[in-house]
């Protein structure tokens, strides 16, 4: 007999409220690459995502003034941590924008999809089930397929290096929050984290060798518009995922291609041919992993009345 995991014995597979955000904020994470390859066009990489974060964290700063009166070391310290790995993920994914397209980025990025469960293996000592195993094999094979074939012919540029770096900081952030997420106050630590990114990137700045351009109004735009939806993304990632386990959270966060290719092509970019199909497996790969299929165990009393009839045949 299958049997669905016993916090969706009674809907199905009818996904919580935790994870229809994530999958809300995939959106804005799918969106993401466009904007910030925009940006990248008028500045250097740590520039723009040090003030995308440092608007974000101004932000949440105002938010959450009062709640900020009783920030902790911990919180102080889980949120530096987690803060530098979101500077060293998207400093690292904007810098490789500048040098290969945003669909190659969107590629190399998903390969956190089956980094993360070995993350959380060694560092969190969770194996995960078989059934997660499975769901990630189908939803990598989908953004494979919604690469298209040219993505295999990404280089072996700097741009695909950085990219492949930050996709490492990428499922450390996502392991580090699954982590301290149940232990802090979601709104402080949300501030921290922000503010630490911007102030990081920033600060790297002239390690990596870059001034301060002449700034468009169109950069101006990119980073406040990225700076809010980051403010929106970490609320919400520390707020489900404190229910919602890091394979689990993977594989939603492994849709985030399919609404980079719906932007891309709102903006004049062609989808791959395989999209629906590569679609269609990430689909299957949330299915799968929400599915933990058992048989009933057959009672003693019966297999001893089949042996029994086996035996007078």
């Amino acid at each position: 007999m299958l049997h669905i995991s016993s916090d969706r014995k009674r809907y199905g597979f009818r996904p919580s409220h935790q994870e229809l955000a994530l999958v809300g904020i995939t959106v804005l994470w799918g969106a993401s690459f466009l904007i910030s390859q925009t940006g990248v066009h008028h500045s250097g990489p740590l520039l723009f995502v040090g003030t995308r974060f440092l608007i974000a964290g101004i932000i949440t700063s105002l938010l959450f003034l009062k709640t900020m009166r009783g920030v902790t070391l911990r919180e102080l310290g889980a949120g530096a941590t987690i803060g530098l790995s979101i500077c060293l993920g998207c400093g690292l994914q904007t810098y490789g924008l500048q040098s290969i397209s945003s669909s190659q980025s969107a590629f190399l990025t998903a390969l956190y999809v089956p980094v993360v469960p070995l993350m959380q293996w060694f560092v969190l000592r969770k194996p995960p089930h078989v059934m997660s195993w499975a769901g990630i094999g189908l939803a990598f094979t989908g953004l494979i397929l919604l690469a298209g074939p040219g993505a295999y012919h990404v280089g072996s540029g700097s741009g695909v290096i950085a990219t492949l770096l930050g996709t490492v900081a990428m499922a450390a952030e996502i392991i580090l929050i699954s982590r301290f997420a149940p232990l802090v106050d979601s709104r402080r630590i949300t501030v921290v984290q922000l503010l630490c990114a911007g102030l990081f990137s920033l600060a790297f700045m002239p390690f990596a060798g870059e001034t301060v351009p002449s700034l468009p109004p169109i950069w101006i735009a990119c980073a406040a518009g990225l700076g809010i939806a980051s403010v929106v993304i970490q609320l919400t990632m520390n707020w489900a995922q404190k229910v919602v386990s890091p394979t689990r959270a993977t594989v939603i966060y492994a849709g985030e291609p399919v609404w980079g290719g719906i932007v891309g092509r709102l903006a004049g970019d062609s989808l791959p041919s395989l999209a629906l199909l590569g679609g269609a497996f990430i689909i299957a790969g949330v299915i799968a992993s929400e599915w933990r299929p058992k048989f009933r165990r057959v009672p003693d009393h019966v297999n001893g009345a089949s042996q029994h009839s086996d035996m007078t045949v």
